[in-house]
């Protein structure tokens, strides 16, 4: 019964068909392939055996410009990809939503930014967005060697656009990848991400 109501409201157009439901903690991180600002495929598959982040942005939300107008992103991003982890930036904006980037701009964008981020890649039909039910800029995960989700949530717990916020935040992204690469299990593994929505079509 509750499966035909489902299927009714999807065709009233009251739920959307495209809603994904969230990877799940310590299961297997959905494959995908995108296009990074140099115009050539990524795909997350590549990186099997590494730690990965997946952080969501947009140029223009205020809570993605606290972290990189104070720096805090980029040295985030500069301190573990030292350390060997791949570290993917994804703009899910569609065109003529807020924070839309087309390559040219999106590569143009990179270093205005200093970006340390292994990639920017472009998600415009927000494929990949969906696939990980992706709500917020920024929102984050963290993706281990096996390919496993360990962390998905928020970058830290101050949500706000507040800068002076930054350095007494506790940084979830921070903590659990020390953790998982120290081999413990990590603290908080889901949080409610914040910011702002993502701009999908």
């Amino acid at each position: 019964m509750k499966r035909w109501i489902t299927l009714i409201a999807v065709t009233l157009g009251l739920i959307s068909s495209n809603a994904a439901a969230a990877p799940e903690i310590n299961q297997p991180a959905p494959d995908f392939t995108l296009q990074n600002s140099q115009g050539q495929p990524v795909a997350l598959s590549r990186f099997q055996g590494k730690y990965v982040v997946l952080e969501w942005y947009n140029k223009d939300c205020p809570f993605v410009r606290k972290q990189y107008d104070s720096g805090n992103m980029q040295a985030l991003q500069r301190k573990y990809t030292d350390k060997g982890v791949v570290w993917l930036t994804i703009n899910t904006s569609a065109p003529g939503k807020e924070g839309y980037m087309t390559p040219s701009e999106a590569q143009a964008n990179r270093t205005k930014e200093k970006s340390a981020a292994t990639d920017l890649l472009l998600d415009p039909e927000g494929k990949v967005g969906k696939l990980y039910a992706a709500k917020t800029t920024p929102h984050m995960f963290v993706i281990n060697p096996a390919g496993r989700v360990v962390y998905m949530g928020a970058i830290d717990d101050r949500p706000t656009v507040d800068v002076a916020d930054i350095p007494g935040a506790k940084n979830y992204v921070a903590r659990a990848l020390d953790q998982a690469m120290a081999g413990k299990p990590v603290t908080d593994p889901l949080t409610k991400p914040y910011g702002c929505s993502v701009k999908y079509h």
